[in-house]
């Protein structure tokens, strides 16, 4: 009789301390955030993935009344920055800004990524959207797309574009620019949007697509001339500026996105919190005003709506890429 009891009482003492130990990780997600959290983009200071994650870095800290820390971690088209978040401890403190490339297009380029964008992250929001935008240096003597394709063939030698990186979406939009015109471009790739267009002010490079809210400030300074958009629809801080459909190239269209990830194994309460957050600051008329000042459109959404897109964009950028035979170099 004393082993029976003595068994019972050691079980009820374990179940005991299972449960005291259960309610402060529930505590815990109620009161989440209580200490900095780390937002880690794959693309370094100047270009749209910073400005977008550092917008939205600003946003969360004051409703938190915590820290949000951006840290940038560029390289290999965002793989760098991806992989690290992947790894990183699934306690809902490390949060990752992806972008069309690390999570659609880049399971198609790369053989080994150092991550799988599906089974290491656990979706919370779309961030915004964007076009992006064919620019020419000021000296290149084209101001409409059939008249840079008469330059660019004129003389091979000038023949060059700038990208944010090999594997970027600006990559992949010019590529498909290429493939699309039948013209031969050779691509110099940078670490970032920024010293791209830096070079393509300055005229080492003379021409590149990027995205508008990464050029829209050069645009709009005089400094570079676009001469396309990549949408369907033209741009409301372009509106006089064709897409690439209108200006001459059949069946072009790429949208830039971001979106907001968490390492797989975040618990389904934060998950929930942190989605809640960010729906309610790209609401705001504030954040919406931000983003659509830079070009780009809040866009919102569910978890649940953010894996399918994802699901969506990979099989049509994996489809793309196949069929045209593009690689990264």
């Amino acid at each position: 009789m004393q082993t029976t009891l003595s068994r019972r009482a050691v079980l009820l003492a374990l179940s005991t301390i299972a449960m005291i130990s259960a309610v402060p990780s529930f505590a815990q997600d109620a009161d989440y955030p209580t200490k900095p959290v780390t937002l880690i983009v794959s693309f370094p200071p100047g270009g749209s993935s910073d400005f977008f994650t550092r917008l939205l870095a600003n946003e969360l800290s004051r409703a938190w009344g915590k820290p949000v820390v951006v840290e940038n971690k560029p390289g290999a088209g965002g793989n760098i920055g991806a992989a690290t978040a992947a790894r990183a401890r699934p306690d809902g403190y490390t949060l990752y800004m992806s972008s069309i490339n690390t999570h659609a297009i880049n399971a198609s380029l790369y053989k080994n990524l150092g991550f799988d964008p599906i089974k290491d992250f656990a979706p919370i929001s779309k961030i915004a959207t964007v076009p992006n935008v064919l620019l020419v240096n000021q000296s290149v003597p084209a101001t409409t797309v059939k008249e840079l394709l008469v330059w660019l063939r004129a003389d091979p030698k000038r023949a060059f574009y700038a990208s944010a990186g090999s594997g970027t979406g600006p990559h992949l939009s010019a590529e498909l620019f290429k493939s699309l015109t039948g013209t031969q471009i050779s691509h110099v790739p940078y670490k970032g949007s920024a010293p791209a267009l830096t070079d393509v002010v300055s005229g080492q490079i003379p021409m590149a697509i990027e995205n508008l809210p990464a050029a829209i400030g050069l645009i709009k300074g005089g400094k570079l001339r676009p001469l396309a958009v990549t949408t369907a629809k033209r741009s409301d801080d372009l509106p006089d500026v064709p897409t690439m459909m209108e200006a001459g190239v059949p069946g072009y269209e790429v949208t830039s996105w971001w979106a907001l990830f968490a390492p797989a194994g975040v618990s389904e309460p934060i998950i929930r919190k942190i989605n809640a957050d960010v729906v309610k600051a790209l609401n705001s008329p504030s954040m919406k005003a931000s983003i659509e000042k830079q070009g780009g459109t809040a866009a919102p959404s569910s978890p649940e709506e953010l894996a399918a897109f994802v699901k969506s964009e990979t099989a049509r950028w994996g489809k793309l890429i196949h069929e045209k035979g593009i690689s990264i170099e």
